[in-house]
């Protein structure tokens, strides 16, 4: 794994969302005609693109299209031709005439984000995590609004590329919505308004728990050449995925954020391992992970996650406050000030009908406030795990650190950055020993 120096500093936790680092991006896009790159309101057809044809994009791709009859999916990618014809024709069945996607404009392998952006007026963005920063900063830089999957980088150097794209979209007066679906939930909103309000007291400490069983397990096709494997079973490999704090812990990490002001951590330490999925098709991830972060005030957040079969199963975001407590995804509290809200919503749907609306009325919506912010929290804990150490938020934020290849410098049929041992299995990062920032 190799560093690189090109990308700006950020300065420190407060100043990270109010610093813009676009100069260079703004410079190398200076001459284009916005007027005819993107989306004008008023328009009858919004054009969407597919960049990533798994389940969570053709999900994201059909909420697109409920958002807006105006809606229509023109072009689609993935680094596999299967998936493509798949997921189109589940998403033709749904939506009918709102989907056009033509033979020229079904795209395969590494290239095809380009002429999916081309295409489009608006991108979703839903592949492997690796490319979500290199890929939402392309279509902002080519006019297009962004709809981006969590999580928005797999390490320092791709979440600052991220903000980068963020800070663009906004001078820009683009649109970019995250998958951090929690800020758009009805019912979590008031539920953290009113912890804002004071309804449990200062807070004292949250538990995050995110347990389950492995994540998307595929067995390897006979065919399939080793780069082929690993981009299928994505979430598996660490290259490509970041890992399970980045990549499922961020919506925890997100709502303690949130609750706590939008603010960042001081520091974190975390235990991780892998103790059970052990087989070649759990590629080189950790089955296991606990990361405790302190934030202002030595306010505790205790944040867990497992991805192994056969164990107790929990999803859950815990406040413990002053005056008494809440369960953010039971829109619940108790204490002093009770309350529960019974309501119902779908924070997935909500997303892309605020993106929509935002595209239409000239008034864009732009989460670059939180989403790199979050997806650093996780990444800053994915690292401490690694390597053993305790990790602060200034070293996390001074590091360019990256799993390599940078994304711009993946291409088809070319080698993967780690490869089975003798025992078929892949090496794992061992605590004490590996240095990364």
């Amino acid at each position: 794994m190799t560093k690189d120096t090109s990308l700006p500093q950020a300065l420190n936790r407060r100043d990270f969302l109010k610093t813009s680092t676009v100069a260079a991006s703004a410079a190398a896009i200076g001459t284009l005609d916005l007027s005819r790159s993107a989306h004008a309101a008023g328009s009858d057809i919004i054009r969407v693109g597919m960049i990533g044809c798994g389940g969570r994009n053709s999900g994201a791709a059909a909420q697109a299209l409920s958002a807006d009859k105006g809606a229509r999916l023109v072009a689609m990618c993935d680094i596999f031709r299967d998936r493509v014809e798949t997921k189109l024709a589940e998403i033709k069945g749904a939506k009918g005439a709102q989907v056009t996607v033509d033979d020229q404009h079904k795209f395969t392998g590494f290239d095809g984000y380009k002429h999916v952006i081309e295409s489009s007026d608006i991108v979703c963005i839903a592949n492997a995590a690796k490319f979500h920063p290199f890929h939402a900063m392309a279509a902002i830089q080519a006019g297009k609004h962004v709809f981006v999957e969590k999580p928005h980088g797999v390490d320092p150097r791709s979440v600052k590329l991220m903000q980068q794209a963020c800070d663009l979209a906004k001078e820009k007066k683009l649109c970019i919505v995250s998958g951090l679906q929690s800020r758009f939930h009805t019912g979590y909103i008031e539920t953290v308004k009113r912890i804002h309000d004071g309804a449990i007291g200062d807070v004292v400490s949250i538990e995050e728990n995110f347990l389950r069983a492995p994540y998307v397990v595929t067995e390897r096709k006979p065919e399939y050449s080793e780069l082929e494997w690993q981009c299928s079973t994505q979430y598996h490999f660490r290259w490509l995925g970041g890992d399970d704090v980045p990549q499922s812990l961020v919506h925890n990490l997100d709502r303690s954020s949130w609750v706590l002001g939008n603010s960042a951590p001081i520091k974190c330490h975390g235990l991780a391992g892998r103790s059970t999925m052990v087989e070649p098709l759990y590629g080189d991830v950790f089955d296991h992970h606990s990361v405790v972060y302190e934030f202002d005030k030595g306010v505790r957040v205790y944040a867990f996650t497992r991805t192994t079969a056969g164990c107790y199963d929990e999803c859950s975001s815990l406040i413990s406050g002053a005056k008494g407590k809440a369960s953010l995804l039971n829109c619940r509290i108790w204490g002093e000030n009770a309350w529960h809200w019974q309501g119902q919503c779908d924070p997935y749907q909500i997303e892309h009908n605020k993106l929509f609306a935002g595209i239409r009325s000239g008034d864009p919506i732009n989460c670059g406030d939180y989403m790199a912010r979050s997806t650093m929290i996780g990444v800053m804990g994915q690292i401490s795990c690694y390597t053993g150490k305790e990790v602060s938020w200034e070293q996390i934020m001074a590091s360019d650190y990256f799993y390599s290849p940078k994304p711009e410098d993946c291409k088809d049929g070319m080698e993967p950055p780690t490869k089975p041992g003798a025992n078929g299995s892949y090496p794992v990062p061992e605590p004490g020993r590996v240095k990364m920032i």
